[in-house]
């Protein structure tokens, strides 16, 4: 039995969390966001797994503030259109088709509710809160 083939556990987890985050270490573009910042990856892709078999199997064992680590970093809005491509890749690599799209739909719904926190926008005319500014004619 493969890695594909298993239930989504924790295990499955820490190798997704492991291989994405080997591949943002190397990215031209998140790499220069995440490197300087992350000073120890082992503990990070630790905390990260923690993170991530909270949000998908409900354990409640991480203990964290997504919002407060991202506000202190200089991340633009293509860095998460990116990062949720380059999530989306390795989800399907590691996991099979069920667990990857499950995973993709968590990560997609934290990454709006981030984007909103941080005040970057999914649409490029839109504005701060997802508005657009409409002018008055009169």
């Amino acid at each position: 039995m493969t890695q594909r083939d298993e239930l989504l556990d924790a295990s499955s987890i820490a190798i997704l969390v492991e291989r994405f985050y080997e591949k943002v270490r190397m990215d031209p573009l998140l790499g220069p966001v995440f490197n300087p910042v992350v000073h120890d990856w082992a503990e990070h892709k630790r905390l990260l797994t923690s993170f991530w078999a909270s949000v998908a199997l409900r354990g409640g064992g991480y203990r964290g503030n997504p919002m407060a680590a991202h506000r202190q970093q200089s991340i633009r809005a293509e860095h998460f259109t990116h990062w949720l491509a380059l999530w989306r890749e390795t989800t399907h690599e590691v996991l099979d088709k069920e667990f990857a799209e499950r995973m993709c739909d968590y990560a997609e719904r934290i990454g709006r509710s981030l984007r909103a926190g941080l005040g970057l926008s999914e649409l490029p005319q839109a504005r701060f809160c997802g508005l657009p500014i409409v002018g008055i004619i009169r």
